[in-house]
């Protein structure tokens, strides 16, 4: 297995939004980079021209930026082994086919769909592996001129070694797969296009990877690229057989696997709710790796500390958005005064804010920032938590008119307002003047506050009362409580 200085790759295919496996497959790939001190290649594998799309690309490298998963050689970077699409690298492919086939290595195979179809079939029916059965890996020179007069195409297969591949995987320890269970594979195309499982070991080879951590899912392809690879050192083209380690499966609603197409697996969704990417990466690291067993709160210079690969765990992980929303919840109340204000900058103006710009008062933000930055789950709760500051009239949530004004609610809140429009504009004596008007209707204090923060506010729950009403001001106060007055009364 390999050996010398850690190179790692993290190499998506520009397919569609990033989901949060990926993430997770380039978080433990670039902590085992930094851990190591070693080089972390961001590969594209866009030789899908069906699928691939320069936006998905583009979306690749804004991702990874926003998550502050930085890469030494790749797109934007470069790096000794450029250039780093595999669309760009064709002709190397290619080559390589080539010296494969003149070695012995790979064989043109006639088999039409059909055929393959039929004879899987019959193996099933027989209890034998139903796996490619080799029926082109002899093929007299005669013979494959017959079938090329017959006007039929080839693709180009791997010849498989008739005999057990071992390996250790850093995750699951020794593993073993026999010869049948490992048919011979295809590498190229009948258009002479490339398949994954040509340029990836390939482009590992050539950019000289020692590491290859990815998902479970590609675990039964590991067998075919180490004998692959075996092929390429003995061609001159590879110097080792990196080290493999599957990091297991992350399982989502009904415990299946999470799927690209689950809505949970979305990073956009997480960006667009205003997950901090450290809160994210944090919970994100936790499904399959712990920093410690009571600690489930850290940061990524800490991960990067303390991240070892044999410590990651082989069994499933199941993705809890609570858990996650609470690990981001913490991530928020660690930020400075000035980081969380910046932070919520997006939120606070068009399309997020129903306010009009004109509106925003920065310091009444900066006075509520401090009350709101304990309450936030994510980023884009600011908004509902301080709109009542900004607009002209609060947003009143129905069921929260409904659980706060109750029949006969009027004559306590038309109590408050006379006390709150004779104190002293604080924060205490605002509490004391709602406190002795829930004392006049024997109230306590919790129930007293309702009606007046639904009628200021809008909402049963929101930033503590007494401050958001010394910010609000005493005019637009008493407006509002006159207004739910009326409305209870209508």
């Amino acid at each position: 297995m390999a050996n010398g200085p850690v190179r790692v790759r993290f190499c998506p295919s520009p397919t569609g939004n990033p989901h949060v496996g990926l993430v997770r497959t380039a978080l433990f790939n670039w902590a085992f980079a930094r851990h190591s001190g070693g080089t972390l290649v961001f590969r594209i594998e866009d030789t899908d021209a069906a699928r691939d799309s320069e936006e998905s690309y583009e979306q690749l490298l804004d991702s990874m930026r926003w998550l502050g998963l930085d890469w030494d050689e790749g797109p934007e970077v470069g790096g000794p082994h450029a250039p780093y699409r595999q669309s760009q690298r064709m002709d190397l492919y290619r080559d390589t086919a080539q010296k494969l086939l003149a070695a012995g290595h790979a064989y043109h195979c006639y088999c039409t769909t059909e055929e393959l179809d039929a004879r899987r079939e019959a193996a099933r029916a027989a209890g034998r592996p139903s796996g490619y059965d080799g029926h082109c890996r002899d093929l007299t020179e005669e013979r494959k001129a017959a079938y090329e007069a017959e006007g039929r195409t080839s693709i180009v297969r791997f010849r498989m070694p008739d005999e057990p591949i071992t390996f250790t995987d850093l995750v699951r320890g020794e593993l073993t797969f026999t010869p049948e269970n490992v048919p011979d594979y295809g590498i190229v195309r009948a258009n002479g296009a490339p398949l994954y499982t040509l340029v990836n070991p390939v482009d590992d080879a050539l950019m000289e990877i020692t590491h290859v951590l990815r998902g479970e899912d590609l675990l039964s392809s590991t067998p075919r690229q180490i004998a692959l690879y075996k092929a390429l050192i003995e061609l001159g083209i590879a110097k080792d057989i990196p080290a493999f380690g599957h990091l297991p499966y992350v399982m989502g609603e009904g415990n299946k696997k999470l799927s690209k197409r689950d809505p949970q697996a979305s990073l956009n969704l997480y960006r667009e709710r205003g997950f901090l990417p450290e809160g994210l990466l944090n919970y994100l690291s936790l499904l399959g790796w712990s920093l410690a067993a009571d600690r489930d709160i850290f940061t990524m210079d800490e991960m990067v500390a303390a991240f070892d690969i044999a410590d990651v765990n082989a069994n499933p992980a199941r993705f809890d958005l609570k858990k996650a929303e609470a690990i981001n919840a913490d991530h928020i109340r660690l930020l400075d005064a000035k980081t969380f204000i910046e932070a919520c900058g997006p939120w606070l103006k068009a399309p997020y804010a129903p306010w009009p710009a004109e509106s925003f008062d920065a310091a009444a933000f900066e006075a509520l920032a401090p009350l709101a930055q304990t309450r936030l789950t994510v980023l884009s709760d600011i908004t509902a938590n301080v709109d009542f500051l900004f607009l002209d009239e609060p947003v009143t949530d129905e069921a929260s008119w409904a659980k706060a004004m109750k029949p006969g609610t009027d004559a306590l809140l038309e109590t408050a307002r006379t006390k709150i429009a004779e104190a002293e504009w604080t924060t205490e004596s605002l509490k004391n003047a709602v406190l002795a008007a829930g004392e006049e209707h024997g109230l306590k204090l919790g129930k007293a506050q309702a009606p007046v923060r639904v009628a200021v506010t809008g909402r049963t729950v929101g930033l503590p009362l007494f401050e958001s009403l010394e910010l609000l001001g005493r005019e637009r106060t008493l407006s509002r409580i006159d207004r739910a007055l009326a409305e209870l009364r209508a």
